[in-house]
């Protein structure tokens, strides 16, 4: 059982209305499914992208985000993903929660009122103070970057 609850304030659109407020789908999922908050179907079709509006806004400790992420059975079947993924809700954004989709996939995709459409994952986080210095620290793997480990 998790230990740490975190409570978020939500306030829903007019247009919310008859939706229920986003869940976790079981008991040890990270996300709760965000749905389509629209009154007529929206077509994506292939390589385009729509931005679906949620119906809701948030407030959050100012030590946490809300990260937006794909749903990985929308990606598999349909190609549907995320176009910057993950999205980040700032704690102090008080707007609307949308979703950028786009579909990868080789058929249009139909996006209506109610559908699950992308996760959203609340998380803590650390603010840093860049340093500036003229030397940084040696280690193990040094300035290897993409495909170095020849993986």
């Amino acid at each position: 059982m998790l230990s740490e609850r975190l409570t978020v304030k939500v306030k829903t659109s007019a247009a919310y209305a008859g939706l229920p407020l986003p869940e976790y789908q079981s008991q040890a999922a990270a996300g709760m499914d965000l749905l389509a908050c629209i009154d007529d179907d929206i077509i994506i079709r292939p390589l385009e992208r729509a931005l679906i509006p949620t119906g809701l806004s948030l407030e959050m400790p100012e030590d946490c985000q809300a990260e937006v992420r794909p749903r990985s059975g929308l990606a598999l079947r349909h190609g549907l993903t995320l176009l910057n993924t993950p999205g980040t809700i700032d704690a102090d954004y008080r707007g609307e929660v949308g979703v950028l989709l786009i579909n990868l996939g080789s058929e249009p995709f139909c996006v209506s009122r109610g559908m699950r459409i992308a996760q959203m994952v609340f998380t803590r986080y650390i603010r840093a103070e860049l340093q500036p210095v003229t030397l940084l620290a040696d280690s193990e793997r040094g300035a290897g970057g993409f495909g170095h480990s020849g993986v």
